[in-house]
């Protein structure tokens, strides 16, 4: 993943709920919110500082997870098989022409992975 903002999001979206009541609050409010760190600490009545530990410490908790775990790596690459098998059946739909029991298996396969897709 390029983006690190996107990496945190996804990463919070799969491990957030291991986090702390405190870390996911001011992780969400961060990054998903686009709250300053000084706008959190005024809302929480706690330092700048203070909230920029919380963060960072969620942040190397949630990369910890998937460096152990993996999860989100898989589902990425999943992802990419996913498109792949999808582009490969549409393609088998366009060769086994209009009719015939090939061509109905393939409309089912190319219907299967969209619904998986989505």
């Amino acid at each position: 993943m390029e983006d690190e903002t996107l990496k945190m999001t996804m990463l919070f979206d799969f491990f957030g709920d291991l986090l702390t009541e405190k870390q996911r609050e001011y992780f969400d409010l961060h990054h998903n919110e686009d709250l300053s760190l000084s706008e959190i600490a005024e809302r929480a009545g706690i330092s700048r500082q203070g909230v920029f530990d919380i963060i960072t410490r969620a942040e190397k908790s949630l990369a910890q997870i998937e460096r152990k775990t993996g999860v989100v790596q898989r589902w990425l690459d999943a992802r990419v098989r996913l498109y792949q098998a999808q582009t490969i059946a549409q393609k088998l739909l366009l060769l086994s022409g209009a009719g015939g029991e090939a061509a109905e298996l393939t409309k089912e396969l190319v219907h299967t992975l969209e619904c998986l897709n989505n």
